[in-house]
Order: C-alpha cells, then structure tokens, then sequence
C-alpha cells in the first residue's frame, strides 16, 4: 500500500507541477459552461411584434386592439393600412391585425365582425393571437345576444363588462428547462473531457515504458499490478477534482442551477469515472504504443459522444442512431440526470447506474485479461 502512495503522489506531483496538464485537466472542462451559456444563456423572454389597423376607429375596436396590447409577450404599434406590406415583408414585424370597417356595428348585431390577421410566418405566429382574439369577440357577441338587439342595453353590459370588477391573480412558474439544457451541455462536454484525460493518463503508462521510466520504477520492490492501480487511483482523483470544480463553477459562478443535488450529481458522475478508466486500460492494453493508443481514443471517444448526444439533443438523430446511443455508456448518463431533474429518485434509476456499473465491470475485465495475457515485454501484470 505504501508503494502505491507513492507512485500516486509521484504522478500527482508531476501534475500539478506542469501548468500546461492543469490547464488540460481542471480547467479545459470549463469551457463546457461558456459554451452552454453563449447556446442557451442569453435567451430571455421573446416577444410577438404586432401590429394593428383599426379602420373602424369605435370605443369598441379601440378597446380591442388595447385587449391586444395587453396579452403576455405581445408588443403593439397602431399602423395605417399602406404600412402593412412593408412592415410584414421587411420582418420588422411578426403580424399585423386589421379590424374593419364596420366592427363594432357587426358585434353589436350578433354578426361574426371582419378581421384579418396578415403574416408570413403561418399559424406557429397567429395562433396565439387568433385564439384569445376569438375568445375575446366570442364574449361580446355573447353580450349582443343578451342585449337582442337593444343599442342601449348593449351600452349598458358592455360597460359593465369592461369595467367588471372581479379580479384573476395569476402566477407564474420559473421556466427552468433553459437550465436543465445548459446542463445537459456542459455534462455532454465534461464526459468527453473525462474520457479523454482518462485516455491522456493511462496512455502515460505506455510512455514511460517507452522512455524506459517503467523498467526502472520496477526495479523497485514494486510490481506491475500496484503500478497500474496506482494510474486508476490517480485517475479517479483527477476526474474527481475535474467533476467538482466544473459544477462548482456552474452552480455557484454562473448561476445554473442543476435541478439535481450537488452531491447526488457528483455521485452519479463517479459511476462514469470508473467506466472512462476502464475504457482508457481498454486502449492501453490493446495499443502497442502511445502513438497508436492517441489514435484508437480519437477513433473512439469522440464519435460515441457525438452519437451519446454529448453536444445536441439526441431526439433530433435518425432512429437507427438513437438505437446505437443505447449501447453507450454516455447515453446512459445523460438519461440519468435528465430523469433526475425531471423529479425522478436515484433509487428509481437503479437500471441506469447498474447499466454504468456493468459497462466498466467489462471494461475492466477486458484490461485485466488482455494484460495477463500480454508476454512480451510490454507485460504490465
């Protein structure tokens, strides 16, 4: 044991003294958060540009078009008719609501009253408008029925109406899914972080033989077991700090808020610590040397984050691609705490960690074989 203390304090030591492998290791994993804030951190509140003809100029089309005004993230500017087209081609604004001639006189009729609503951007634009819109005029058509054609009792409930004295509080809800997709973002950029220091770490055993530091280290009454336990602790350790300091800086720096527990989510991160080592012992073991150990990680790690969904949603990947994500650890993970910001417990998500367990259970049962097996003079074990 105290062997292995060692050797971890020597590989720490050689770290930490190195600014370029502190800069690589703690705080390269940031820049998953810069890239999470610039994607989805300026977006705030989005308004719908409306614009408005009145043609029949009545208390009652004024009113209207103040209805209108008065919607949630609707944002009105009274226009004349020969401005529509320019407005609406030029994109200054999203739609433009014309109330007729003869609106008002229509209502109180009982009639269906004339409105356009011109715009270029389809139903996703007008629904909203439109649907308050009919509900609103629904209500006055409502009050010209009750009056049955009577102007002055008309006058009468519609002033009512507009002045009704009842009040509707209402509340709204913090929309928090912008910062579970910040989240998801910077998770998706520390796992490949994650795998690739893990790769960068174990890949030093490769080196050092190859600078002979490892016949040396052997030479001391240290075998080659304690020497590769001692690169898993090491890794762990490092992938640990990394863990911290990245939610750290995204809870408490940025204001992000996980929608998961700090430690629960430290937690979680552990498991695929532990698949990322044995995915990096995998490469080293079946690498001949550094060289080639660089190249299996990039044929590897980056094309399964890609697929994982690491960088984009992966509900927007072709079904075959989502049935391939299935079988990646990474895709696990990101299941993982997107389910636990929905509210689900850890202990409902069992399968899940069990599924991370698994995947490096085989990983590491594919180094240790492929090590044991190794006879020339390469052999770790």
């Amino acid at each position: 044991m105290k062997e292995i203390m060692w050797l971890v304090a020597n590989s720490l030591r050689s770290i930490f003294l190195n600014k370029r492998k502190i800069l690589a290791y703690v705080l390269v994993p940031l820049l998953g958060i810069f890239i999470a804030f610039l994607a989805y951190g300026r977006t705030g509140p989005t308004y719908l540009q409306t614009g408005i003809v009145d043609l029949d100029q009545t208390a009652i089309s004024k009113n209207t078009a103040s209805f209108i005004g008065s919607l949630n993230n609707v944002k009105t500017s009274k226009l004349v008719e020969s401005e529509v087209k320019n407005k609406i081609s030029s994109g200054s604004l999203d739609c433009v609501i014309i109330l007729e001639r003869g609106f008002s006189q229509a209502i109180m009729n009982g009639e269906k009253p004339e409105v356009q609503i011109v715009s270029i951007k389809g139903a996703q634009v007008t629904s909203y408008i439109k649907a308050y819109l009919n509900n609103y005029i629904g209500n006055l058509s409502s009050l010209s029925t009750a009056a049955n054609g009577d102007v002055t009792v008309f006058n009468t409930l519609y002033q009512n109406y507009q002045e009704s004295k009842y009040k509707v509080s209402t509340h709204s809800l913090k929309d928090t899914s912008n910062n579970h997709d910040m989240t998801i973002q910077t998770i998706g950029f520390l796992l490949m972080i994650m795998l690739n220091s893990a790769g960068g770490l174990s890949e030093l055993i490769l080196k050092e033989k190859e600078n002979l530091t490892y016949f040396r280290i052997m030479s001391a009454p240290i075998d080659g077991k304690q020497y590769v336990l001692s690169n898993v602790i090491v890794n762990m350790i490092i992938m640990t700090i990394q863990v911290v300091v990245t939610l750290t800086v995204m809870t408490k720096g940025f204001g992000i808020s996980a929608g998961v527990p700090f430690w629960e989510m430290i937690g979680v991160m552990m498991f695929f610590s532990l698949v990322s080592v044995g995915l990096s012992l995998v490469i080293t073991a079946f690498a001949t040397n550094s060289n080639s150990a660089s190249a299996l990680q990039n044929l590897i790690m980056t094309p399964t984050c890609l697929l994982a969904g690491c960088f984009w949603p992966v509900e927007i990947m072709p079904k075959a691609a989502q049935k391939i994500a299935d079988f990646l650890p990474q895709r696990w993970l990101l299941d993982t705490i997107s389910e636990l910001q929905k509210g689900h417990t850890l202990s409902s998500l069992s399968l899940n960690l069990v599924t991370l367990l698994a995947f490096a259970l085989v990983f590491f049962m594919i180094a240790i074989y492929k090590f044991s097996r190794n006879n020339n003079v390469r052999s770790f074990i």
